[in-house]
């Protein structure tokens, strides 16, 4: 009996429902294929976001803010819709089946968008005059078409990531040594792989919408989804399933109500009176912090059935300590979630505004013209050395001098705050040159007399910033959950990409208004030649040297959860009292 429990991986089963067997499921061969899928999403989703904002403002005659808008909208809510792929997928359909649902959304949203660039009835006459005010915008019937089809996408995308990289750490067993290394060597390269997905999107894709054909761009995205989605179904026998054991939500809702109805009362003296009816082996250490969710676990008359002496407390009134200290733990998070969201507000300059900057500068090298897009190529090269120098470098320093594998997850998000704030000074500083060049040879002037190259410190120093920052806040946000909540966890961590994005839509909006004129210029003037992109960036570099004091705050003030478990409490009600039901 031992050893058949040996090759069977615990909270696991296969397609046909029964244990899994170690030797016929998980490990790396399923888990690439789960890998695969991810690096199409990433293609699909970074190839139309990078060079979007040069499709609204050559083609639909878009002006320069309200184009970086629909951007930052388009990619806010693909990550925000990542929360509803995660309570989907604890809920009611798995992670398998969420994956599935959502890469075929995603297929038709690419699909459409290839169509509405492709049909000429879909996009206005075209304008070769220098001022957009001059040309015909795009009517509403044209707009719809695209918002149809880039949130068709956003769907897909929300889906797929929520569910992507927790269905491919399910494949490897924490319990087992082997695999648990193979489960760390996945996280390291799952985000590897989705910047090779990006960086395929904005050199080749970008170059064949801008030099061959926009459509056909969208419509290869459309037969790279549709291969991933069929290699991914040929993965159904060998992949590992965890059954659905229903949302957090509903969980962290039970805590906080149970506490709110019973905010009147004392909590006792001693934590062993509270209520505690989980398994020693899982329960969670209790803490100090957030003693008002302690009340939830207080026991008081109403909490049990009295017609059924056995029955289970009525989780909206009573909650045990574990579940109380789960909640504890995410809500922990939320001060270290709130101080990341501006790194993806900076972000999301680089795929709009220094787009818009980069196609107004010589982007020739020899005489090839660099499409704007790929520019942002530099960014993911970035990324790219960063990661490879943090492995090579920085942690095996690290390990010498701290004795510690690398910089802990809260250093890691430090240093990319820091290296954004940089970032975002060294743009506008860029900016101020391209804007004197500007002023020397006509602000009209389609293509400056200045080498699109000034603008990779820019995108080098926010794309390492996202190197330490993403790995950072995936290991924080996953590490630092309670084992039930993780999925949730992530989404908690992708809301940070989503509310990024959402605040560059406010700051731009507000300073538009703030700064525009009636013939919009200002700041963010519809010709950026014409505007001060230079004061919205130093305003970006100032918010993000304040954020990043106020992240050290919380830094300080986090106490991450103690391994130790719980010393075995009191229960105040019979010990199966979870197990028997009337």
């Amino acid at each position: 009996m031992e050893e058949k429990m040996s090759w069977t991986v615990p909270d696991a089963v296969d397609y046909k429902g029964y244990p899994a067997d170690r030797s016929k499921t998980g490990g790396w061969v399923p888990a690439a294929l789960i890998l695969g899928i991810e690096i199409c999403e990433r293609l699909s989703t970074m190839g139309i976001a990078v060079n979007l904002v040069t499709y609204l403002g050559g083609v639909m005659h878009v002006p320069s803010a309200a184009s970086a808008n629909i951007v930052t909208d388009f990619m806010g809510t693909s990550f925000l819709l990542c929360l509803l792929g995660g309570f989907l997928a604890d809920s009611f359909l798995g992670r398998y089946r969420t994956i599935a649902i959502f890469a075929i959304i995603q297929t038709m949203g690419t699909a459409a968008l290839a169509l509405s660039t492709k049909l000429p009835q879909f996009r206005p006459q075209p304008c070769h005059s220098a001022d957009l005010n001059n040309c015909k915008q795009a009517n509403g019937f044209q707009m719809g078409a695209l918002y149809i089809a880039l949130y068709l996408i956003a769907l897909g995308t929300g889906g797929l990531k929520s569910s992507v990289s927790g269905f491919g750490t399910d494949q490897f067993d924490e319990n087992n040594e082997k695999e648990k290394a193979q489960r760390a060597f996945f996280f390291n390269r799952f985000f590897f792989f989705i910047s090779m997905g990006t960086l395929m999107a904005v050199t080749v894709l970008v170059y064949l919408q801008d030099n061959v054909d926009r459509s056909l761009g969208y419509g290869l995205c459309s037969v790279a989804m549709i291969v991933a989605i069929l290699i991914f179904f040929s993965g159904r026998k060998r992949y590992r399933y965890k059954k659905s054991v229903g949302s957090p939500i509903v969980i962290i809702f039970q805590v906080i109500a149970a506490a709110i109805s019973k905010r009147k009362m004392e909590l006792p003296y001693s934590v062993e009176s509270l209520y505690e009816d989980s398994p020693e082996a899982s329960r969670i250490h209790h803490t100090d912090q957030f003693r008002f969710l302690d009340k939830a676990a207080i026991v008081a008359e109403g909490d049990f059935d009295k017609s059924c002496p056995n029955s289970a407390p009525n989780p909206w009134k009573l909650c045990s300590v574990t579940r109380v200290e789960e909640v504890k733990m995410m809500a922990k998070l939320l001060p270290i979630w709130a101080t990341t969201i501006i790194f993806w507000t900076t972000y999301a300059q680089m795929i709009t505004f220094s787009v818009q900057q980069a196609s107004t500068m010589d982007r020739y090298m020899g005489n090839f013209q660099i499409p704007a897009g790929s520019l942002t190529v530099f960014f993911v090269a970035a990324i790219l050395i960063t990661l490879a120098f943090n492995d090579r470098v920085i942690m095996p320093i690290w390990k010498k001098w701290k004795g510690k594998p690398g910089l802990s997850s809260l250093q890691s998000i430090a240093v990319g705050l820091i290296l954004s704030a940089i970032g975002m000074g060294a743009a506008a500083l860029v900016e101020i040159k391209r804007l004197s060049v500007a002023s020397d040879v006509g602000r009209n002037t389609p293509v400056l007399p200045i080498t699109v190259f000034w603008l990779i410190p820019q995108f080098f120093l926010v794309g390492s910033g996202e190197a330490f920052i993403y790995t950072g806040q995936l290991d924080f946000f996953i590490t630092q959950s309670p084992k039930g909540m993780k999925t949730m966890s992530t989404g908690l961590f992708l809301t940070t990409l989503s509310l990024g994005f959402f605040l560059s839509s406010f700051l731009v909006s507000v300073v538009k208004k703030v700064t525009g004129t009636g013939e919009g210029q200002g700041w963010l003037a519809d010709n950026i030649n014409f505007g001060r992109l230079d004061f919205f960036y130093g305003l970006l570099a100032i918010l993000s040297a304040v954020n990043f004091v106020i992240y050290i705050i919380c830094a300080i003030w986090y106490k991450p959860q103690k391994a130790k478990p719980v010393v075995e409490m009191i229960n105040t009600g019979n010990n199966n009292h979870a197990e028997e039901k009337c």
